[in-house]
């Protein structure tokens, strides 16, 4: 690859992913998701839906649901909503929610208790093949992105995730955003890959 490449970077806030069940309990039998505006990656949108995330007695109220419906339900949360809901997880890619704590969800027609799938999403790129293969990266593969600005940062192990219907765009949490001085989008150059990791291996889906 060239010795660098720039890529979009956008800030995720916190959201929920649902499966068909747990969205029939919280919305009613049959309900579909309901598109609020779409997001970067392609058939991939956030929702008009939002329900309330349960740890003990504290509540996130507000979650926006991204869709559509997935195999399995999942909660990411930045590092400080994870302190505000009194929770010590971990950082974890998307889907990868062996271990992790559990929550309860909460909707208007129901309540689901997830047993884990509460995570800190791991930085990641997203890649088309195309994408990967001009940036000389593969899936699992691990750069750093660098970012610009009066509060100029370097992301380090950041995880490339490839899947044919990828745009080339990289995923942070709003801590991270909030450290780096980015609203909701900026422009990051992606350096060359240190590694195709343990870590990244361990954690990648299929």
């Amino acid at each position: 690859m060239t010795d660098f490449m720039t890529i979009t970077i956008e800030v995720s806030g916190r959201h929920v992913h649902l499966c068909q069940k747990d969205l029939d309990t919280l919305f009613g039998k049959g309900h579909s998701l309901s598109v609020y505006h779409p997001i970067s990656q392609r058939g991939q949108f956030a929702t008009v839906e939002t329900v309330g995330v349960k740890i003990g007695k504290k509540v996130l109220k507000g979650v926006r649901i991204v869709g559509p419906v997935r195999d399995h339900s999942q909660v990411e949360l930045s590092r400080s909503d994870a302190l505000r809901l009194g929770i010590d997880t971990e950082v974890r890619l998307s889907g990868t929610i062996q271990g992790t704590p559990g929550a309860t969800v909460l909707g208007p027609k129901g309540r689901i208790r997830l047993k884990e799938g509460v995570i800190i999403p791991h930085r990641h790129i997203h890649a088309s093949p195309a994408a990967a293969k001009k940036a000389g990266v593969r899936n699992g593969s691990i750069v750093s992105v660098r970012v610009a600005g009066i509060r100029a940062v370097t992301f380090h192990r950041v995880i490339v995730r490839m899947h044919p219907t990828y745009r080339w765009h990289m995923h942070i949490d709003t801590d991270e955003g909030n450290a780096a001085g980015i609203r909701q989008r900026a422009t990051g150059i992606v350096i060359k890959p240190l590694s195709y990791g343990k870590e990244a291996h361990k954690h990648q889906v299929a």
